[in-house]
């Protein structure tokens, strides 16, 4: 698993980046398709925000947070390469959601939506790895950490 998590970034970041691209060339912004009518649909969408459009306008401020806290992330799986597979998989999830939407933003101003659920905002792959990583995380930290409970015995 240590070996290959630079493997499972890239293959999350290629395929956030070409559905994205499928995206754009074959849909009009705004554009949707319905898949489950009244339930499912894809939806293009450009997200100028951050999660749920949130800082909207505030591009740089946003791309300088991100870089920050991917190179944090990355820091951090060098540093615990060792740790329980649950950790690995959380920050191998987060890093590649994170910069999946980072280059989209640097790149085109915004990012490429288009799960469209009709009762949650639009999203995309990147912010189903970042969302399913911190679920990894939360079941690390809570299930499979064990530096709590050294800490507790001394």
């Amino acid at each position: 698993m240590k070996k290959i998590r630079y493997f499972v970034i890239l293959g999350i970041l290629l395929a956030d980046a070409l559905l994205k691209l499928f995206i754009r060339r074959t849909m009009y912004c705004g554009q949707t398709i319905p898949v489950i009518d009244g339930i499912f649909s894809i939806t293009y969408v450009q997200n100028r925000g951050a999660a749920f459009s949130l800082f909207a306008g505030r591009g740089p401020m946003i791309m300088a947070f991100t870089f920050i806290a991917l190179c944090l992330a990355v820091w951090y799986m060098e540093r615990h390469k060792d740790d329980h597979w649950t950790l690995l998989i959380a920050l191998e999830l987060i890093i590649s959601g994170g910069m999946g939407n980072l280059i989209d933003r640097a790149a085109l101003g915004f990012v490429t939506d288009m799960f469209d659920m009709h009762f949650w905002p639009v999203f995309n792959i990147a912010d189903i790895a970042i969302c399913v990583g911190c679920g990894f995380l939360v079941l690390y930290m809570f299930v499979f950490d064990k530096s709590s409970e050294a800490g507790e015995q001394r």
